[in-house]
Parts: C-alpha cells; structure tokens; sequence
C-alpha cells in the first residue's frame, strides 16, 4: 500500500511538472523554427500539428458554458499565431532554399495544398487564398474585436454595479462569504478576459497581413533565386515557387480561419448552461410553425421553372417532416396534461370526518400566484426553494434560534405575480414579483433613469423599476441595486422574520434553546429554570428582546443574569432591563460597530423629570404629553437620519422599559436604550435632542 501512494505521488508530482514545463518547452521551439532549418518531414508534422490544433481549439469554443471557461483563450491565441508565425518562416526558408527541386522539396502537406486543393492552378490557388485572407481579416477577425472591444467597456462599466449586487446578496444572507468571494473574483477575471480578448484580436489581423506579405516575398524571391541560381525559366520559376508559396499560404490561413472562428465564437456566445450547439439546436428548432412555414417557402420556390427542382423539393421534404414530428411532440405533451388534470370520473362515496381533516396553522406560510409557482417548484429546480433556506440559516446564526419552516403554497385566487407572507394563519406581508425581470432598486444616489414599471421594494418601501434583463447592466451603472425575482422575495422575508421574531419564538424554540446550552452547561440550566424563573417567564423575556431587535444568541449571559437577580425582581419587564444590560455591549456593538463616540439622541432634563414622575405616579401618559412626546421624538429622529447617524435614543435606566413601549407604536424603527447598557470605555455625544 505504502509503495503503491508513493508511486502515485511520484505520479501526481511528475505530471505537475510537465505541465509547468509545457509552455517554455513550447516557446522554445517555435523560438527554434524562426533560426534553425527544418527538413520537410519536419515540417509535415508540425503543419499537421498546427491543423490539429486549431481543430481542438474550435471543439473547446464549441463545448465551453461561458467565456471564463476557457479563460486561456487569448494566450492560446497567441502562442497559435506565434506558431503559425514561424511555421511561415521555416517554410519560406525551405520553399527558396529547395524549391527548385519540384512541389515536393517543401514537404507533402504544402504539395498536397498545393496541388489537390486547387487542382495545380495556381491562378485558382491564389484567388482561394485571398479570398480566405479576406474573410479571416475583413470579416471573422473584425467581428471578433468588435465584440470583444465592447464587451470589454461594458464589462468594466458594470463592475460597480455587479459589486454592488453580490453585497446586497452577502448582507441579505442568500449567499456565503465564499460564494462572495468567488462571484467577486469572476467578475474580475470576466473584465481581463475581454480586454485580453480585445488586445489578442489584432494577433490574427496581423498575421493575416503578415500571410500577404510572405506570400508576396516567397513569389518574387522564387522567381529571382529560380531564374538567377538555378537557370529556370521565367514560366517554370513562377509556376513551380507560386504553386509552392500558395500550398505554404492555405495550409496557415486554413487553421487561421479556424482559430478566429473560434475567438469569434467565444466572444459572441451568452453564457447559460449549455454549449453553443445546444442552444442552437433548442432555439433554432422549437417551433413547429416555423419549419412548417419554411418547407411551404422552399416548396414554392421548387415549383419555379428552371430551378433546381429536385434540390428545392428535397429541403422541403425534410423541414416538413420535421415540422410534423416536433406538432405530434407538441400534441402529446397537451393530452398528457390534460389526463393528470382530469377529475376522476367515478364519484366515490365522501368518507366520514376524523381527526386526520383537522388542519393545523402553520406557523409560517407562503402563498404564490401561479407565474411564481416556478420558483417554489423543486421538480422545476426553483431558486427560491434554496433561498429560503439560506435566509432561515442566516437568521438562525445571527438572533439566535432557528425559525420555523416556511410552507409553501399557490393561490389561484391571487394575482399572477402575487406573493403572501402569513404568520400563524394572518398576513404579516405582501408583494410582487415578475420572474425573468430584474428589480432595480434605488439606494437614493443612482445617476439615470430607467424605462420600466415603477414599484417600491416590498421589504423597505424604496422607490424601485422593474425592468427587462437586457437593462441589467445598464442599471448596475447608473448605481442601481439590481436583484432578480427570486431575491425580491428572499429578502422580504427575510426583513419580516426578523421584524416578527418574538412572535415566532415559542416555547418549543425556548427548551430547544436550553437543551442545547444544557449540553456544554447543564448545571446552569438547571439553576435558573424552573428553580429561579419559569420557562413560561424565560419565554416572555426572550419575546421582550427579540421585539426589540436584540439577539439571543448569548443565552449563557441571559441566564446568569437570571440567577443573579430572578429572586429580587420577579417582573418580566424589570428582568429584561437587567438582562439589556448585561448585553449592553453586544447591543452598543449592533448599532455603533467602530470605535469612538456614539452620536445618539438625548432627552431634555425638563422631559425626563417630567416623565419620571409620570411613570412614579399613575404609570401613564397624558394625552397631551404624550402627543407632544411623540411629535419631538419623531422631529429628533428626522435630523438624526439626514445627519447619517444611527436612530438611537439614550435615556435613564428607569425610564427605558416605557418610552421603548410607547415610541415603539410609531416610530418602529427607533432604538431606545438606556444608560446602563452603554459601556463605560465608549463615550456619549448627543447629537439631537427631544424636548429641547
């Protein structure tokens, strides 16, 4: 055993160096070819080589997914041009150096070339071969840079944008960090691809320039060396060096040709998950009434007198048929349909009702229109099914325990491209999507406009457009947040888990919580419940938390506190401002993650008197106080936003359990802590005020 992994590794560290040594080895000789003359056998195989490569070449164009798949592509270019390059300059060598000797001096591919390919004329000989220069250089070749040209500004264009989106996947939780970090990278590697791509292009337009002037120099120095050296005539030198420099120049351009074919193919293809002949085939032959129409077009034109009839009838023969095997396909895709919607003939006899048709709520639901069943529809590969998944682990790692399982669902009764988010049976939200459109989301600093359908992003009420995928990238320039469909959905539930979090916490979640720290710390477990709270008491705190936006991820933390004050104070309300406290640096850290002074907003000394002794008194609000506490609160709350600061409200200890309830009505999104919480090594600074 030992012998035979040591002979693999020996294999396996062999194999990695040649291929270290394959590209010098490879430079080396083509090095080699420009300086050393080669026998003509030795060029037979190295033409042969080239030919066989540019073959494999195609072949890989043709078979690859996207453009990165073959992200050698512009180095290949060049060392193929590179080869074909000194595959010129040897042949010259060999072509006026033995020449003379007859079509076979320079090896049997250029005679072969020469001679089968045009049948020994060398007028038709050279008509070919400029003709192929032509449409190597004029046509494939500019294409080909074309594309690449722009591909490559709009690649670059959209760079930010596409970073932009990939964040806004990683912060929604739909993808990992390695996953980011890939996307990332291939964003990267696509933007050098096309300028390589763009940069390699004028190789082949040069080497096609270079084939006219080779050819050129091969027939004027033949006829010099043949007619002055050898004594040839002037009809035997041109006939025998421009047969040979015609057989030299189409056994180069022909693997040319097939080379730009290749980068043009690269450049052109979009990238999906099938190759270029997939695509054309499932593209190009769907639709039965087009080849039906085709076959009617050429059979007219059969009829024609003095067309070629025979030729005309048999293309029509053959898209017929075609045509009526894909509208038989087509028929027995529709009866099958039919038969698994139809309604069983027999009436069977209604069975009596048991405990099996009660039918639970589910905790968490999701209904979809019937244009969104796609998404949701596993034997369809839906995206959405795998997202869900992600948003539930997301929110799993960061409050802190695992939500329920969402149950999916379609609902004729709702729109097309509706979606409905229930909570325990009641719609907690609500939205639109449009699969195969992009949502452009607007972050408030986007530099154009976009023609589209306006909308707002269900989760967060920005102004957004949905658009066409062909405006993708045009949006991610502008400085749109682009996301697909699926997304849109994703990232609603998301938001509404976590704005809903006590709610789905239950007391199953609560022992679940507690088996798992009982299993690293089980006897401060079992100290705090039932002995110190009860698990009904536990449950409310953590509900408290939670409706607040705080994790309960430290449940180490939340206990000890538990079993230092649960004797002294057996009010929830009062343990959750212990409990806050404790966590106050976890909490700071949520809303104030760098270091420095924490810009929050303060209350007025006359206000905080005030509402203390409201709260040592009747416990409530006058209406008049607390419409006037409610107005200055969300006056604060504006400028503290348009500063950019974080909605973050600092009060007394004693006083933070009730405007917390109290704000909480209207102003959702403020985050009222208490001066507890704040840890003594960060530094207050109010920046807003309310009630002064």
């Amino acid at each position: 055993m030992k012998a035979t992994s040591r002979l693999a590794g020996f294999g396996g560290l062999a194999e990695a160096r040649m291929k270290l040594m394959t590209g010098p080895i490879l430079i080396i000789l083509i090095m080699a070819m420009l300086i050393l003359p080669l026998p003509p056998f030795a060029l037979d195989f190295f033409f042969t080589f080239n030919i066989a490569l540019a073959v494999m070449v195609l072949l890989v164009s043709m078979f690859t997914l996207s453009a990165l798949d073959f992200a050698a592509f512009p180095a290949v270019l060049l060392f193929t041009t590179l080869l074909r390059l000194s595959l010129n300059v040897a042949s010259t060598r060999v072509v006026l150096m033995e020449g003379h000797h007859g079509g076979a001096a320079a090896g049997k591919v250029i005679e072969a070339f020469g001679q089968f390919l045009v049948g020994g004329n060398f007028a038709v000989g050279l008509a070919v071969f400029l003709i192929l220069v032509v449409i190597n250089f004029m046509v494939i070749t500019k294409g080909a840079g074309r594309i690449a040209e722009v591909g490559a500004r709009f690649t670059l264009d959209a760079m930010p944008g596409k970073q932009m989106a990939i964040d806004a996947d990683l912060n929604a939780g739909l993808i990992g960090e390695d996953e980011a970090r890939q996307r990332r990278s291939d964003v990267s590697r696509e933007a050098d691809f096309y300028g390589s791509m763009d940069g390699a292009s004028k190789f082949v337009r040069g080497d096609a320039v270079a084939g006219l002037v080779i050819m050129a120099v091969n027939i004027i120095g033949g006829l010099i060396i043949g007619m002055l050296q050898h004594d040839m005539s002037f009809a035997d030198a041109g006939r025998t060096y421009t047969l040979l420099t015609i057989g030299d120049g189409l056994v180069a351009q022909i693997p040319a040709l097939v080379i730009s074919t290749a980068a043009g193919v690269t450049v052109s293809r979009v990238s999906s998950d099938q190759d270029i002949g997939q695509q054309v085939i499932d593209q190009l032959l769907v639709n039965p009434r087009v080849l039906a129409l085709s076959a009617g077009v050429m059979g007219l034109l059969g009829l024609v007198p003095g067309m070629p009839n025979l030729v005309f009838l048999l293309f029509t023969v053959v898209l017929g048929g075609f045509a009526w095997l894909l509208f038989r396909r087509e028929n027995e895709r529709l009866v099958e349909k039919q038969i698994e919607q139809a309604p069983a003939s027999a009436v069977q006899e209604a069975p009596e009702a048991s405990w099996d048709d009660v039918q639970l709520i589910d905790t968490l639901g999701l209904e979809v229109g019937h244009r969104l069943i796609p998404l949701v529809d596993y034997r369809q590969q839906g995206e959405l099914l795998g997202r869900i998944k992600s948003v539930r682990k997301k929110f799993a790692q960061e409050v802190g325990f695992l939500p329920p399982v969402v149950h999916i669902r379609d609902n004729l009764e709702l729109g097309s491209n509706s979606y409905v988010v229930s909570l325990k049976g009641a719609e907690v939200g609500r939205g639109e999507s449009f699969p195969g459109k992009w949502l452009a989301i607007d972050p408030g600093q986007v530099s154009g406009t976009l023609q589209g359908t306006p909308t707002e992003d269900p989760a967060f009420g920005l102004p957004a457009v949905w658009i066409d995928a062909g405006q993708r990238e045009q949006a991610q320039v502008y400085g749109y947040t682009v996301v697909d469909a699926g997304t849109v959905v994703a990232t609603h539930l998301n938001h509404l888990l976590h704005q809903h979090a006590g709610e789905m916490l239950g007391r199953q979640e609560v022992q679940q919580l507690l088996d798992k720290l009982g299993e690293a710390n089980k006897s401060l477990v079992e100290d705090v419940v039932p002995k110190a709270v009860s698990l009904t008491t536990l449950q409310r705190l953590l509900q408290n938390l939670l409706e607040e936006d705080v994790s309960i991820r430290d449940m180490g933390t939340i206990l000890d506190t538990l079993a230092e004050h649960a004797d002294a104070h057996a009010d929830v309300d009062t343990l959750t401002g212990q409990v806050r406290a404790a966590l106050g640096r976890a909490i700071t850290h949520q809303w104030f993650p760098a270091g420095g002074e924490l810009h929050v907003i303060g209350l007025d000394s006359n206000l905080e008197q005030v509402l203390i002794q409201a709260m040592n008194g009747s416990g409530a609000l006058e209406p008049g106080l607390a419409d006037t506490l409610m107005q200055q609160a969300a006056n604060a709350l504006e400028r503290q936003e348009a500063a950019g600061e974080p909605p973050v409200l600092v009060v007394q200890h004693g006083l933070r359990g009730l405007l917390a309830r109290f704000l909480r009505r209207r102003l959702h999104h403020l985050v009222v802590m208490s001066q507890a919480e704040i840890p003594d090594d960060r530094h207050l600074r109010v920046t807003s005020l309310v009630g002064g």
